[in-house]
């Protein structure tokens, strides 16, 4: 059974820190180089410093960014720039946003959950994870014992456990609220009815909960929680690495929103961009939209607007560098189960991330698993436009388009112990980092 628990989270100090927008960050692993870069600048106090630091080519095993993380935390919380609550407590968040000319509210628990093994089924991955990804996790975590961003859960609420939550809050002002440096309105309450906490707590025990987004952070979590079993003597049930921090949002949530993972693909040979749509050819029909400097914004419209209104097909867009055109491959009947039926389930055969990665990245392109493991071949963004800028300015060689992986696809194959390609949701927004932290020490 899920275990959910209330917790004394730490925040940033609002005597000192005026504007949390200036202190918070989306995740680590969507900032780009140049957000790095900007964040370092914009605040002292920034959490960048603490989740994303920067490297200097004088870095030692005993001196680096984890290690200077760690001295900038225990600084933080001297100098009572963080501050850590009184008494345990449950969170409820609410993150507002614009989407498609629409204001949207999400809403979000934020707890210690109990960690498990993925194999007990009470937490779900979706997806596949970097193992140089949770390595380097590993390391930060170890050196500074703490979580300082949640891991995105959700669960199916039809009891609307979230509910329960939203009249403890009642019409109180919430304790936190702030815009972002995304613009994206943040508002969170602390809940500290022991009575509210019993209520969430048993009502959760009999949920699984789907990790959305944080995979490498809960696998991190979990390795976290063997190394301090193996170092620690005194190691109980009750030490505060058998749980991390996680935000749970409904899946009924109308602000639950999953937008597309646009793949864009470096070092690509140029006989394999050559070549790569004759063959296609064999497995898509093959759509292509021509454009001059004049027409390429009304053709990127008429792409991107065929690629939506298709989402009920197998279609995916690609642009080519060099290549004054659009190409839309819709794939053709019975391909994925004449080529891989006997290997892959029905529930992810017919999901546009498996072709692209099985048929169009591995046996088009020709890549390996080390290859689709390699964060340095790959890159992701949640916008067409910045895929398609990223081919059309020579930074990268292909770009491969998808419409978003739908939430009742995510959760089927979750529950039957399936796992998804690598980046195969992007669920917006993104939650905060900074806006909580749960220290790991005793």
């Amino acid at each position: 059974m899920a275990k959910i628990i209330p917790f004394r989270g730490i925040f940033y100090n609002p005597d000192k820190i005026h504007n949390l927008g200036d202190v918070t960050i989306p995740p680590y692993d969507v900032i780009s180089k140049q957000e790095q870069l900007d964040f370092h600048n914009r605040h002292p106090y920034n959490i960048i410093r603490l989740t994303l630091g920067k490297q200097a080519e004088n870095d030692t095993n005993t001196n680096n960014w984890h290690t200077r993380a760690a001295g900038l935390f225990n600084d933080w919380l001297s100098k009572n720039i963080l501050v850590q609550d009184n008494s345990p407590s449950l969170y409820l968040s609410s993150v507002e946003f614009s989407l498609e000319n629409k204001i949207i509210t999400r809403y979000g628990l934020i707890a210690l959950v109990g960690l498990e093994p993925f194999n007990r089924g009470i937490i779900i991955p979706h997806e596949k994870t970097f193992s140089r990804v949770t390595e380097e996790r590993f390391e930060l975590i170890k050196t500074c014992h703490a979580n300082f961003s949640p891991i995105f859960g959700i669960y199916s609420d039809q009891n609307n456990i979230l509910g329960s939550l939203k009249d403890a809050a009642g019409a109180k002002a919430p304790d936190m609220e702030f815009i972002d440096s995304h613009s994206l309105k943040h508002r969170l309450w602390r809940i500290t009815d022991r009575s509210v906490h019993s209520h969430i707590t048993d009502a959760m025990k009999e949920k699984k909960l789907l990790i959305a987004d944080g995979h490498h952070r809960y696998e991190t979590a979990l390795k976290y929680r063997d190394w301090i079993s193996e170092i620690n003597p005194g190691f109980s049930a009750d030490h505060p690495a058998n749980y991390v921090m996680m935000y749970l949002s409904s899946m009924e949530d109308p602000g639950l929103i999953i937008l597309p993972a646009h793949r864009m693909l470096k070092n690509v040979q140029d006989s394999d961009l050559e070549t790569f749509i004759k063959k296609a050819g064999n497995y898509f029909e093959i759509t292509t939209i021509p454009f001059n400097e004049k027409s390429r914004e009304n053709a990127r419209m008429q792409f991107i607007s065929a690629l939506r209104s298709n989402s009920s097909k197998n279609i995916i867009g690609v642009f080519i560098k060099n290549r004054p055109e659009f190409y839309l491959l819709t794939l053709k009947a019975q391909i994925m189960q004449q080529m891989f039926g006997k290997e892959l389930s029905d529930s992810l055969i017919n999901l546009d991330v498996t072709v692209l990665t099985r048929l169009i990245l591995m046996e088009i392109l020709g890549f390996d698993q080390s290859m689709l493991d390699n964060i340095k071949l790959i890159a992701y963004s949640s916008s067409e436009k910045q895929a398609i800028k990223e081919v059309a300015s020579g930074s990268c060689d292909i770009s491969f388009i998808l419409n978003p992986t739908k939430i009742e696809q995510v959760g089927n194959i979750a529950r039957q112990g399936l796992i998804m390609p690598r980046k195969s949701t992007y669920f917006y927004p993104k939650v905060i980092t900074g806006q909580v932290i749960n220290r790991l020490t005793t």
